[in-house]
């Protein structure tokens, strides 16, 4: 029983009938999911849409094994079950969480160490936009990364949900940060939210601009998204013993650069992705977060960026949003 009311058989969920553009999300009847062992069942009041999901979707990022077949990478809503062992929930707790897959739907099951509660004051659809990104950027920028206070983050897709938080978050621990983005108004979202220097990419050449704003020393970490042929600007822009983390490949996964400058400047080029972790692992930056971060979002020091919120059986056009790159932070589905 969740409020009262009793867990169906069966849920609503939005599924990829077959790979291909944002239309093949189609709304179907599927079984409630089961918690097992150290697992919690959630009641999804809200799901965010990430770009993996896009990815899933034309077929091109399947999803690890035992895990759903459904795209949705973060949910928040109500606990509704307890499976054995998942101890530190209770049926009804306000929760926001990462998932390997599942969170379009009305029920979506979680390790229970993968959960965090809901931040003091979020709506739902707020928190959904929270447990992907955060759960990256505080990896790969401050683990991988070891952004430090002081130091210098290069941000490329600043306007993105993980740009968004990338920026707010290293300017909250203190380091200047520099992000790229697509247009005039995208780079104006960049510097309200905290960033020290926005970079219009078509405009302007982003090493250069670099180099300008750190006096000729370079970025000390670059979170890059993109790939390809920013894979040999980012060795120019970086500092010496500088850091650079790869979490996406937007403009291809195969690049020439001169391995020589990483060589002579002592950098560290580094890449993860987060799905296919080990929930012992997702749980660690999970307890990492509610120590350093939650406290931040508790106050609106740092906070989601919302571009839009869709019904979840208009899923689809969350991804047509998504894909036409216009959005400026989370896009995330109501799901009820």
């Amino acid at each position: 029983m969740v409020n009262g009311q009793k867990i169906p058989e069966k849920m609503m969920a939005v599924a990829i009938s077959t790979p291909g553009g944002p239309l093949v999300l189609k709304p179907e009847k599927r079984d409630v999911p089961t918690p097992g062992e150290g697992e919690i069942l959630i009641r999804v009041h809200a799901a965010g849409v990430n770009r993996p999901d896009v990815l899933q979707r034309k077929g091109a990022y399947p999803p690890p094994p035992g895990a759903s077949d459904l795209p949705g990478l973060e949910v928040a809503g109500e606990v509704a079950a307890l499976g054995a062992g998942a101890s530190r929930w209770r049926v009804g707790d306000q929760v926001c969480a990462l998932t390997p897959g599942g969170g379009y739907a009305e029920y979506a099951k979680v390790h229970a160490s993968n959960a965090l509660p809901l931040p003091a004051g979020f709506t739902y659809t707020e928190a959904a936009a929270v447990p992907e990104t955060y759960f990256t950027v505080w990896h790969n920028v401050f683990e991988r990364g070891a952004l430090k206070t002081g130091e210098t983050l290069l941000v490329h897709g600043g306007s993105s949900g993980i740009g968004t938080t990338a920026i707010q978050l290293a300017s909250a621990m203190g380091a200047y940060v520099i992000a790229t983005a697509g247009s005039t108004e995208k780079c104006e979202a960049c510097l309200k939210l905290g960033a020290d220097r926005a970079v219009n990419y078509r405009e302007e050449d982003f090493v250069k601009a670099v180099k300008e704003a750190t006096d000729g020393k370079g970025a000390d970490v670059i979170l890059d998204m993109v790939g390809g042929d920013y894979v040999g600007r980012n060795y120019d822009a970086a500092a010496i013993e500088g850091r650079i983390v790869q979490i996406a490949t937007q403009h291809g996964a195969v690049a020439q650069a001169d391995f020589s400058k990483l060589m002579v400047k002592r950098l560290v080029h580094t890449g993860s992705t987060l799905r296919p972790r080990t929930v012992e692992f997702k749980g660690a930056v999970a307890a990492a977060l509610e120590t350093q971060v939650w406290p931040l979002l508790a106050t609106r020091r740092v906070a989601p960026v919302m571009d839009m919120i869709f019904p979840l059986r208009e899923a689809w056009r969350a991804h047509e949003r998504m894909e036409e790159g216009d959005n400026i932070g989370k896009i995330v589905l109501d799901v009820g």
